[in-house]
C-alpha cells in the first residue's frame, strides 16, 4: 500500500528497527509459541523480518509491493523465503504454518472486508493448533500526521475479537499497550 515519503523513511530506519527489536515485538508476541513455519504478512521493510528470521526455524513472508519484496529478497532470501503477494488471497497451501504473524501493517488495508479476508486466510494456511498474532497502531494526533496521504484504516478494539472469531479463531485476545495505545492480538486454530 503507497506511503507518503517521511512514513516510508520511518519504517525503513535503524530507529524503527531497534524500536521493533527491543519493545514492539517482545510485547506483541509474549507467551505465544510461534513453533517451527512461520509467515509473515506484510513485513514491508523487514524490520519485523529480521527479528524473526533469529527465533524461528522457517520463516515465510508475503508482500504485496513488488519492489519491496526484490528488496527484502535481495537482504534476506538465504534466510527466509520471500513471495509477493496478496496476504487476503495467500498462494500457499492450507494448513502450513505453525503460526501466522503481523505487525503493524493491518492499518494500511484500505477496506475492513479486506482485513477480514486476511483473517480467514490467515486462518486458512494454519495448521490446527496454530497460532495467529500480531499487532497494529491506534489513532493518535501523531500516527494521523504520520498518515497524511497514506491509507490508515485502524482496527477498532471493540469489534476485532468478534471479526478473528468470525473468521474461525478460538481463545482470541485483545489488548492494548499501557503505554502507547496499540493493540496486539492473538487467536488460535482449533485442534
Amino acid at each position: 500500500m503507497p506511503m507518503n515519503r517521511a512514513h516510508r523513511r520511518l519504517c525503513s530506519s535503524e530507529k524503527w528497527a531497534r524500536g521493533v527489536r527491543d519493545r514492539l515485538l517482545p510485547w506483541a508476541l509474549e507467551e505465544v509459541e510461534l513453533g517451527d513455519d512461520v509467515l509473515e504478512l506484510g513485513p514491508g521493510y523487514g524490520a519485523n523480518l529480521r527479528v524473526l528470521v533469529e527465533q524461528v526455524p522457517r520463516l515465510t513472508a508475503v508482500e504485496i509491493d513488488e519492489d519491496t519484496t526484490r528488496l527484502l529478497q535481495e537482504r534476506w532470501g538465504d534466510r527466509a523465503r520471500v513471495i509477493h503477494g496478496d496476504a487476503s488471497a495467500l498462494p500457499l497451501p492450507d494448513r502450513s504454518f505453525s503460526s501466522v504473524v503481523c505487525f503493524t501493517m493491518l492499518h494500511h488495508v484500505p477496506e475492513v472486508a479486506t482485513q477480514d479476508e486476511i483473517f480467514r486466510e490467515a486462518f486458512r494456511v494454519l495448521r490446527p493448533g496454530g497460532v495467529f498474532a500480531g499487532s497494529d497502531s491506534q489513532p493518535s494526533l501523531r500516527f494521523r500526521l504520520l498518515h497524511i496521504g497514506d491509507t490508515m484504516n485502524t482496527l477498532p478494539p471493540a469489534t476485532l475479537p468478534s471479526r478473528l472469531e468470525a473468521a474461525g479463531f478460538t481463545g482470541v485476545a485483545v489488548d492494548r499497550h499501557p503505554e502507547t495505545g496499540g493493540l496486539r492480538f492473538r487467536g488460535r486454530r482449533p485442534d
